[in-house]
């Protein structure tokens, strides 16, 4: 069986055996919608449990629009142009229009990738900038909410007259789905707030994980964060494999993100038989498979798939290499995954970027990884927990030789953007 694996930029063809693939996991074939800059325009007039974007912005003086950084796909070409005309429209200046980034801790995003995201035009026109996560003085202090998270957001959102959130909705390691509240939270906090909000208290409860948002405490906090930093409209999109939009919500924050989940998971979720003991999976391919801090995404996505004991097999470029270099700094601090764990859980240690190592943590507490890159040799995937192999291939051939000839294989293509979901749940 040849299965193409996103991968990189190009992808990756792999040659599987047909008697052991149980199963190929993938996000529902969708038919991209016919004028998705009809439908955001349309969206933007007749918004969800909200006035038009148009008499929202009549008499305001200012205006900022949060956008993803470049490790989400968001179709910003199509959803900002229509936005922004309607802001002029209504009387908001050119120059009092901030897009700014919703980076959270990750690196600020280059002009050269701001030029991929946002186009030329957009470019060269508006104000672009980027959030700074580990910046104090750039934020402002909200108090704290009732489960000790102090909350501080990027003040220069706060002080906008209008806010505006944008993004994309797919499942999310922790909050369940990203998209709606995100973009402020973890987008544009500062690292005091993340320290508490990503911490053990919120990440150890099972119900923080993909798929789910009844009783998660991340979702919960974050939109409880969203609502104390103001949000007067949002618009969110879902996107097909070929990363082409399916389906757009604006609206009210909280309203319009709930309407836009309930279509996507019912495009992302693929049932399987029961799980099995070998899963090969990827982060998706560019943008999120170009650092190990996000394939780690692809991982815990494959958890409900793998059986207890069992390899899952990721495939990812790795382009940029581990990540930061705080979240190469617990590697190297963190002799194996168990002195980690027990730093953290004790509140002893604290390092940014740890929230993904717990993850990983997550993930190895019912199955090997084997990692598949040509972005980062050995011994640097050794060093980060996992195991690498030389091709896809040769890991499901050494996995087929550990657990015998009735092992079965499930593949993920898409990894992350798809939920799997065993049939008995049905």
């Amino acid at each position: 069986m040849r299965v193409r694996l996103s991968y990189g930029r190009s992808g990756l063809e792999v040659e599987l055996p047909d008697d052991r693939v149980v199963a190929v996991l993938d996000i529902q074939p969708v038919e991209p919608l016919a004028d998705p800059h009809d439908a955001v325009r349309r969206a933007l007039r007749e918004p969800i449990a909200s006035p038009p974007l148009y008499e929202l912005a009549r008499d305001r003086r200012s205006a900022c629009i949060l956008i993803c950084d470049v490790t989400r796909p968001v179709p910003n070409r199509i959803i900002l142009p229509p936005v922004l005309q309607t802001l002029e429209e209504a009387g908001i200046p050119r120059d009092r229009i901030l897009i700014l980034v919703a980076t959270g801790l990750h690196r600020a995003t280059t002009r050269d990738e701001l030029q991929e995201m946002v186009g030329s035009e957009i470019l060269q026109r508006y104000r672009i900038e980027n959030h700074d996560g580990r910046d104090r003085a750039s934020h402002s202090y909200l108090g704290t909410t009732p489960r000790g998270v102090p909350v501080w957001i990027d003040s220069r959102y706060l002080l906008a007259d209008l806010k505006i959130t944008t993004g994309l909705i797919e499942p999310h390691l922790m909050a369940g789905y990203s998209g709606g509240r995100k973009v402020i939270c973890p987008g544009i906090v500062h690292l005091d707030t993340l320290r508490v909000w990503h911490g053990p208290d919120f990440l150890e409860d099972p119900r923080a994980c993909e798929g789910n948002l009844e009783g998660n405490p991340v979702h919960e906090e974050s939109t409880r964060i969203a609502r104390l930093a103001g949000c007067d409209f949002t618009v969110n999109v879902h996107i097909n494999r070929e990363r082409q939009i399916t389906h757009v919500v604006a609206g009210d924050m909280e309203a319009a993100f709930l309407e836009g989940v309930r279509f996507v998971q019912q495009v992302v979720q693929a049932r399987f038989p029961e799980p099995a003991e070998i899963v090969v999976t990827t982060s998706a391919g560019y943008p999120l498979d170009t650092t190990f801090y996000q394939a780690v995404k692809g991982l815990t996505g494959a958890l409900p798939a793998v059986k207890p004991g069992g390899t899952i097999i990721l495939a990812a470029s790795l382009t940029e290499g581990i990540g930061s270099a705080e979240f190469r700094r617990i590697f190297e601090e963190n002799r194996d995954i168990d002195t980690f764990m027990k730093r953290i859980v004790a509140k002893e240690y604290f390092r940014m970027d740890q929230w993904q190592v717990e993850e990983l943590a997550r993930v190895l507490k019912k199955a090997r990884v084997r990692v598949v890159t040509t972005g980062l040799p050995p011994a640097d995937l050794k060093r980060c927990y996992v195991d690498a192999a030389e091709s896809v291939e040769a890991a499901v051939a050494e996995a087929l030789a550990e657990y015998g000839p009735e092992a079965r294989i499930i593949v993920i293509p898409n990894g992350p953007y798809v939920l799997p979901v065993p049939a008995q749940a049905a």
